[in-house]
């Protein structure tokens, strides 16, 4: 049976953030991304496949499709063999335990899905996100997450409302810091990334008062900052290395 005109209409209004906050469905596209989500707690709405992958998910809800029609519902250059409608999660409240990663302002959603990968293998529970960060559920940042959504909550708070009620350490990471390979960091804790462009905003800055920085070996120190999802990578290593030099 084809794809009807109305479905398409809808399927591809959820690649708008107020769509997907009115339907409360996102979009999973590829068979990595979309079994990440079968194997995990996601609610599924419906599959959208081709016919030669049948086989693999009869027991879902699924329509079988023609490639031009998997194109037209697609977000991707180059769409896949399977589309996936999930339900969005519950948004429960942040815990105060263990390492949690913080972002302030993040717009690229490819950052945001590096960041939520690198929570995922540092063993990070819990990112926490400014209400202007990009959302989770874009379709580049499901697609660049690579499954990882499925394993990191992602909250959406009031920063400052967070980091007042928060009873760990809270770490920022700002270039008038102290040295990140000489500060002794806890198992848990709070490390704040900020904007691309302008880093954390001034009233978060002026709370927070442990900064750490990431030093620049080059000869010239011409380089003006680090891409944000790379420097989380560098601390999220060092919090979790400090913690290895303790046991």
């Amino acid at each position: 049976m084809p794809i009807s005109k109305n479905q398409i209409k809808w399927i591809t209004s959820l690649q708008q953030k107020k769509h997907r906050v009115k339907e409360g469905f996102f979009v999973a596209e590829g068979i990595k991304v979309v079994n990440e989500f079968l194997d995990s707690k996601g609610e599924l709405h419906c599959l959208y496949l081709t016919d030669d992958i049948r086989v693999d998910y009869e027991q879902y809800s699924h329509q079988i499709l023609s490639h031009k029609e998997l194109s037209r519902i697609s977000s991707l250059k180059t769409p896949n063999k399977i589309l996936g409608l999930f339900k969005i999660p519950n948004q429960y409240p942040p815990e105060d335990k263990g390492l949690t990663v913080v972002l302030d302002q993040i717009n690229d959603p490819g950052n945001l899905g590096t960041i939520i990968r690198l929570c995922d293998w540092f063993g990070v529970k819990e990112l926490i996100c400014s209400k202007d960060t990009v959302d989770c559920y874009n379709a580049k940042v499901v697609q660049s997450t690579m499954g990882s959504l499925t394993r990191v909550e992602v909250k959406y708070v009031d920063l400052l409302t967070y980091l007042t009620q928060n009873d760990r350490p809270v770490y920022l990471a700002d270039m008038e810091g102290e040295n990140v390979y000489h500060a002794t960091l806890p198992e848990n804790g709070v490390v704040i990334m900020g904007n691309e462009a302008n880093g954390v905003s001034s009233d978060i800055k002026e709370m927070v008062k442990k900064k750490l920085t990431i030093p620049r070996f080059g000869e010239f120190q011409c380089t003006e900052s680090l891409n944000v999802a790379t420097a989380t990578a560098i601390l999220l290593h060092e919090f979790r290395r400090s913690i290895g030099k303790s046991n």
